[in-house]
């Protein structure tokens, strides 16, 4: 197996830039639930899943991840599982789509069925796990799906989504030559 090192310095380095963008910008977006924090580390992924495919954003998203529970995250393993879990839900399918055909167009369809597969993932996830990890009902969660959950993964895809294009307006062409 060949490993080509210029893919894998630039991957780190993706991923060094993920993670700082993580560590100095963590916004919570709602009030009923302060634990949920956007960050913008998922950009970056998703540029690295654009330039190299899903199997790359995969592999950054669970280092980006991991770094993350082990510096700055008081959530664990849970919260790493679930970091990844969104990040590669949006990455992975953004990245495969827009694999296909390489333009504007598949990068806005597949960050839109990202941000959905996304949304959907996590009101699962938070309706199996929360509710053991954090020790309540899951009546409790279950109420906070539509106020919270949905509004939160839509909000986080969207914001994503919308600086990614605006970062892949400018780095395009580029992304299409490299390939």
């Amino acid at each position: 197996m060949k490993v080509d090192a210029k893919k894998l310095a630039v991957m780190g380095l993706l991923c060094a830039f993920a993670y700082i963008l993580m560590f100095f910008i963590r916004i919570p977006l709602m009030p009923a639930a302060p634990f949920l924090k956007y960050d913008p580390k998922d950009v970056v992924i998703i540029i690295g899943g654009f330039i190299y495919g899903p199997a790359a954003a995969f592999c950054m998203s669970a280092v980006v991840s991991l770094l993350e529970m082990v510096t700055v995250s008081d959530t664990g393993p849970v919260g790493a599982f679930m970091n990844m879990l969104s990040t590669c839900s949006i990455a992975c399918s953004a990245s495969l789509v827009y694999k296909e055909s390489k333009s504007m167009k598949s990068a806005v369809i597949g960050l839109a069925i990202g941000t959905l597969i996304a949304t959907a993932a996590m009101v699962l996830c938070n309706i199996l796990i929360t509710p053991a990890y954090m020790g309540v009902p899951r009546a409790v969660v279950s109420q906070m799906i539509m106020p919270v959950f949905v509004p939160f993964n839509l909000i986080k895809g969207g914001l994503n989504s919308v600086i990614t294009i605006l970062v892949l307006k400018g780095t395009q062409l580029a992304l299409v030559k490299k390939r």
